[in-house]
């Protein structure tokens, strides 16, 4: 039977838009479905807007610092409206590309939802499935779906916004209240708290950033209080009521203590993501799933042998790089035979907040509870050269995490400016099994900071 695609991708986000491009190199027959714009979360959502927000967030530190360097007070108001226009051109404009990139590739766009009838054929239209339905049959099937916010249950969560909605808030909120610790959570803290806003992050752990290495989360929560934000820890109860005041939020700490917050009409709800794999049709189909997640071998294929799947409706590495590695790996070795699988050992991360952080590796317990007492620390905790004439006491972390009978380094870890575009660095080396002599042995680039990754002793 010839069938319409010889792939078919439901969902044009980062893992789907990899794939169906490296697919479509090898001569594929390629189609991709996607009801919302291209690219994904994180082009329209995520990484890409964020991360401009964050450099948005940074200047009017910036105009404080440099006085230390001589210049004349900077007096300077933000716009709210103008920053998100801006934001928001940047992401049509990315639109706009990855649409002639797929032109390029000859990858056929199917704009609605994505729904299995069987393994091979799908309807694609509107939800509700009463408007532009169109019937396709591929041979295979990719789906790459990625997560949505999730909205946990919550006494009047109705009132808040998720952290997709951020970006396109007409007005900017001078009081707000961020629910949840995780990354996304303490960016928004972070980016928003830059900005002028009145900050307050709620979370039910005594701390920040669950999972990652213990030094990163006490140093990033130290600074952020630090920096004017006000954490409420060791929440075991909230509540949220719109009163004309604004959006009042309620927490109950343990020995049943008290609080109520008063935000600016929107209250931000950042605790985690999950699978976007509702309404597939995924019960037409053997493709199993747990939690919402659907299940994949080490080549991203489920359980009915011509459907795969990538990206964070996996929830394996929740990461854009990731996704788009694992689709590339799928593409050459079903398309291209060149039969290869995605490594998860040593993938780098970064967290935007202010100081940012990043890591690659094992964290300190998670290599104590692999190696034992065989685990050597090496930990630098200092003020970088471009703070002393501002006057402030920022800092920066950095941290070794060693295989004594090895040498081998385990993990790296970085709290402090420019961490991201350093640890990306230090990930090679980690990734290709540096030693901590080979770190010594490395001459170091002076001054700055990250030659105290190879001057640590």
């Amino acid at each position: 039977m010839k069938h319409d695609f010889d792939l078919l991708v439901i969902g044009a986000g980062s893992g789907g838009i990899a794939t169906a491009r490296r697919a479509a190199e090898y001569g594929t027959r390629v189609g991709i479905a996607e009801f919302d714009r291209l690219g994904g979360t994180c082009v329209n959502r995520g990484c890409v807007p964020k991360k401009l927000m964050v450099y948005a967030s940074h200047f009017p530190d910036v105009f404080e610092e440099s006085q230390g360097y001589g210049w004349s007070p900077v007096k300077s108001n933000l716009d709210w409206e103008k920053m998100i226009t801006a934001v928001n051109n940047e992401v049509s404009r990315l639109n706009g590309i990855y649409q002639r990139m797929l032109d390029n590739s000859k990858v056929e766009v199917l704009q609605g939802y994505g729904k299995f009838v069987d393994s091979h054929t799908i309807i694609v239209g509107d939800a509700s499935g009463g408007q532009s339905q169109r019937q396709v049959t591929a041979d295979k099937v990719l789906i790459a779906v990625g997560g949505k916010p999730v909205r946990p249950n919550i006494l009047g969560i109705e009132h808040a916004i998720t952290s997709d909605d951020i970006f396109h808030l007409k007005e900017q909120p001078k009081r707000i209240v961020i629910l949840g610790g995780g990354y996304i959570g303490c960016e928004f803290a972070c980016i928003l708290n830059g900005l002028g806003s009145e900050v307050t992050q709620v979370i039910r752990g005594d701390k920040i950033l669950r999972g990652f290495d213990e030094d990163i989360r006490s140093e990033i929560q130290q600074s952020m209080i630090n920096h004017g934000i006000r954490i409420l820890n060791n929440i075991e109860l909230i509540a949220i009521d719109k009163t004309s005041e604004g959006v009042k939020v309620t927490v109950k700490g343990s020995g049943d203590t008290e609080e109520t917050v008063v935000a600016d009409a929107v209250s931000l709800a950042a605790v985690g993501r999950k699978p976007n794999t509702q309404n597939l049709g995924l019960e037409n189909t053997k493709v199993q799933h747990r939690d919402g997640a659907i299940l994949v071998d080490e080549y991203s294929r489920t359980h009915e042998e011509n459907i795969y799947a990538v990206g964070d409706c996996t929830d394996r590495i929740n990461l854009t790089p990731v996704a788009i590695n694992e689709g590339r790996a799928l593409a050459d070795t079903v398309f291209g035979g060149k039969s290869r699988i995605m490594s998860y050992a040593n993938v780098p991360t970064a967290i935007f907040t202010t100081p940012e952080a990043a890591t690659v590796g094992l964290t300190e317990a998670e290599a104590r509870e692999k190696y034992g007492d065989a685990v050597k620390i090496y930990r630098s905790r200092f003020r970088p050269m471009y703070y002393t004439l501002a006057g402030k006491d920022e800092k920066t972390l950095m941290k070794l995490i060693v295989d004594s009978n090895t040498d081998k380094i385990l993990g790296a870890h970085m709290v402090g400016n420019s961490a991201a575009e350093i640890i990306q660095g230090v990930a090679i080396a980690v990734k290709m099994g540096a030693t901590k002599a080979d770190f010594d042995a490395t001459v170091g680039i002076h001054p700055t900071s990250a030659e105290e990754f190879v001057t640590m002793r």
